[in-house]
């Protein structure tokens, strides 16, 4: 019953958009929903979280990337975490650390 289940269910398509003067500036976009999320390489660039959005971290490659949400609808935000992991995928390190927190600010 299981399988069938995971059969029918639906499979988001992501889309990335590149900024050509920075490789840094990608934005996904899902095909099906509103949701996009911006992306910061954090050893490349400042990033001042939005306070109205969303923002997850992600170690991979090497480098620490922010997450952030463009225009969150409540509808799309448990969808985050999946366009997260097909981003993971799409670089080729899809054992991606998703952390709730950004890990610089983290106190130990």
């Amino acid at each position: 019953m299981k399988n069938d289940y995971e059969a029918i269910m639906k499979h988001n398509v992501y889309l990335l958009a590149t900024d050509q003067n920075n490789p840094c500036r990608e934005v996904i976009h899902s095909r099906d929903a509103d949701l996009k999320i911006r992306i910061f390489c954090l050893d490349k660039e400042t990033f001042h979280p939005d306070n109205n959005e969303i923002q997850l971290y992600g170690y991979g490659n090497n480098q620490l990337y922010a997450f952030e949400t463009v225009g969150i609808a409540s509808e799309d935000a448990l969808d985050i975490v999946e366009a997260i992991q097909w981003y993971a995928d799409y670089i080729k390190c899809p054992e991606m650390e998703i952390l709730p927190e950004d890990p610089r600010l983290v106190k130990k």
